[in-house]
């Protein structure tokens, strides 16, 4: 969550240039030696705040007879307070020629959208299950029935794979799911197999890039975490075992974020950085160099052949000067161009099969990593495109979501005569900052020229929003107005809401749901 009181006192106090955030010092020297340039290998996205550097690896003729299978895919994910409704989104999915989707969970309404649209599906299984599947067969198997038996017969969905956690091994998870993770693992695998699954759908568990590390900062001299080693080759030889593909995430944006010496054009699929040379093999880019470092650390433990997905992989757009759209459009096209070229890395030179992170923005999402974690989509939270992106469709072109139903077109502002030293204004803004979303108004971002009157404006408009344009939401000890006329200030976009997502059983989405009752307690907690 936003430090919401930090922010509205710099708001405040840094007058008409102020950006709201305090900005995270980075050099733009591009500085291009070997040790930076792998600085990023056990770079996390989601556990940015803890890490160190890390290294690379050394080329060998080792053939690597992997299936790997191509296409375009996407995570689909859902912590949004409006979300798009899934059928909306899977026709999305089908008119941008996106093949394949990986979810978080196993929502109901989403896998019944999937059904007959010829989309694969990984299913996900959230970290917090993973202690019950460990320690119960009996559940696994419910739940393989549930949610992966039912759909692939009632509702012809193509689940492909299923996702067992998702980076559990984090740092900052302080070891918390290291002892449950293979046995669900193992008891999902079994529960397929016994379903009579078990050559139709593979597990997996998505991984995060600090798994594995590199001693000689090259990427030959890869090989898993010394602390978690033991569990990587259980969970390994299990999917090996069962012809299952080893799943994960790689952040080149992560490097750019936590290391001001890191080489900026070493992030991208196009750049001009100096080379990393590794016993003769040269290494142009950081996706390169991080995917290798993982394939001599499978090399290394016996499992050269095991086939690796791609879990995530993009580049967010917002809450970090870095985060920006040219680079997200740089990067992005980058990854398509290595997929639908059929082109891997050194050491898998075959087709990469990969999953941009993410399809739609999710403004629900945890920002302890940074501001840029509710950025990584695409599309923006209403599914239109933020820039253009070739996915090799005939007009080269992202095709919106259609048919999107909005919120009335009006927007809470500050009023005009309220003063910004107002006594009861930093509490104010407070408040709809931890309530709403104020990532947009940090040190580089899309929103970090207004005034302190556009910063506190666009905090009020956010938790107005997010709670369906109430007229409550918008009174902020009668330091909110609601006008009609679009605050919008260059590319800062002042958003109006989409309408609350129904399921099919005519309830509101949970987080949805929780915004407005939150909301409306609050306001009556507080006498807001």
């Amino acid at each position: 969550m936003v430090r919401p009181l930090l922010f509205s006192l710099f708001l405040l106090l840094l007058g008409s240039t102020s950006n709201g955030l305090t900005p995270t010092p980075y050099r733009d020297d591009d500085a291009s030696s070997n040790s930076n340039e792998m600085s990023a290998l056990r770079h996390p996205k989601a556990d940015a705040r803890s890490l160190s550097s890390s290294s690379p690896i050394k080329t060998s003729s080792v053939s690597h007879a992997v299936a790997a299978v191509g296409g375009i895919g996407a995570n689909w994910g859902s912590q949004s307070t409006h979300r798009l409704p899934p059928e909306i989104v899977v026709r999305m999915l089908r008119e941008n020629g996106i093949q394949k989707v990986k979810l978080f969970d196993a929502d109901y309404d989403t896998l019944k959208a999937l059904g007959k649209s010829g989309i694969q599906v990984m299913v996900g299984i959230p970290n917090d299950m993973l202690s019950t599947f460990a320690s119960s067969s009996k559940a696994a198997e419910k739940w393989v029935s549930q949610n992966v038996s039912h759909h692939l017969t009632t509702n012809n969905v193509l689940i492909r794979y299923v996702a067992v956690g998702n980076e559990p091994f984090l740092a900052t998870y302080n070891g918390t799911f290291l002892r449950t993770t293979y046995p669900a693992l193992e008891n999902i695998q079994k529960a397929l197999t016994k379903a009579g699954l078990q050559n139709q759908v593979k597990v997996t568990v998505p991984l995060n890039a600090d798994v594995y590390e590199s001693a000689s900062t090259l990427p030959s001299g890869g090989d898993f975490r010394a602390d978690i080693h033991d569990n990587m080759i259980r969970i390994v030889k299990l999917l090996s075992d069962n012809e299952a593909p080893f799943t994960i995430n790689i952040y080149p944006f992560i490097s750019l974020y936590i290391d001001p010496n890191f080489p900026v054009e070493y992030a991208f699929f196009d750049g001009g950085a100096t080379p990393l040379n590794d016993g003769g093999t040269s290494y142009y880019n950081m996706f390169d160099a991080n995917h290798d470092t993982l394939v001599w650390a499978l090399q290394k433990n016996g499992f050269a052949n095991l086939p690796i997905v791609i879990g995530e992989i993009g580049w967010p757009t917002d809450g970090d000067r870095n985060a920006n759209i040219d680079y997200a459009q740089r990067f992005n096209q980058g990854v398509m161009a290595r997929i639908t070229a059929g082109r891997g890395t050194p050491m898998r030179p075959g087709p990469i099969d990969a999953y941009l992170f993410s399809l739609i923005d999710e403004d629900d999402k945890s920002i302890q990593p940074g501001n840029f974690e509710r950025h990584w989509g695409v599309f923006r939270f209403d599914g239109q495109p933020k820039y253009s992106l070739n996915l090799g469709g005939p007009t080269g072109a992202l095709v919106p979501a259609k048919n999107v139903s909005y919120l009335e077109k009006k927007w809470c502002i500050m009023k005009p005569n309220a003063r910004v030293d107002d006594a009861q204004l930093a509490a104010s803004v407070s408040y709809a900052c931890g309530r709403g979303d104020c990532t947009c108004l940090g040190y580089g971002t899309s929103c970090g020229g207004l005034d302190a009157r556009g910063n506190i404006s666009y905090a009020f408009n956010s938790y107005y929003q997010k709670n369906n344009q109430m007229d409550e939401a918008c009174k902020f000890d009668g330091l909110g107005t609601i006008t009609r006329a679009d605050p919008t200030v260059g590319s800062c976009v002042f958003e109006i809401a989409i309408k609350p997502y129904y399921s099919g059983a005519s309830r509101v989405s949970f987080s949805g749901l929780k915004t407005l009752v939150l909301g409306l307690c609050m306001f009556l907690l507080t006498g807001l």
